[in-house]
């Protein structure tokens, strides 16, 4: 993949958030021509890797959050489409033009199958370009994306299950 300015921006912001959000460690990332796929670790104060839970906050809390809870995905993954976006219209000197789509993917990797699953389907996406659903000029379905996708909703195996 031969990244333009805007790819060079994109793939720098995205090296750049371990310095905003030290407990994030990066894993691999691509930047394909109109998105990114990415893999963020949570890491706790001492470096080690942080488990996902099917936790989710209480929803009869007296005031209602608003917006993305800080050191979140939704957080670190605003703090990144911003800085892009405002480099990507300095450089166009398009002040307030859209860049990325309303919301992004995100989804807990439960297992080191799927983990290395997810890590090849990275890597080779720039070489399946012409399946890629994000491509208006796709060609046919891409049969990796699919295996990865089943993958992904699997459950948990019971050891790997925080519940």
């Amino acid at each position: 993949m031969q990244l333009n300015d805007a790819g060079r921006i994109a793939e720098q912001c995205w090296r750049d958030i371990p310095v905003h959000f030290p407990h994030v460690q990066l894993d691999a990332f691509v930047i394909m021509p109109n998105h990114v796929h990415g893999v963020l670790w949570i890491v706790a104060n001492n470096g080690a890797r942080v488990g996902a839970t099917h936790a989710s906050p209480l929803r009869n809390a007296p005031i209602p959050p608003r917006g993305p809870v800080p050191q979140s995905i939704g957080t670190i993954i605003g703090q990144f489409k911003s800085a892009v976006t405002r480099q990507i219209n300095a450089l166009r000197n398009a002040p307030g033009a859209p860049v990325w789509q309303r919301n992004y993917y995100e989804h807990i990797i439960r297992n080191e199958q799927a983990l290395n699953a997810i890590r090849r389907y990275i890597v080779e996406n720039p070489l399946r370009w012409p399946l890629d659903r994000y491509n208006p000029e796709r060609i046919g379905k891409d049969p990796l994306a699919q295996e990865i996708w089943k993958l992904m909703n699997q459950r948990a195996s019971p050891r790997e299950d925080p519940s």
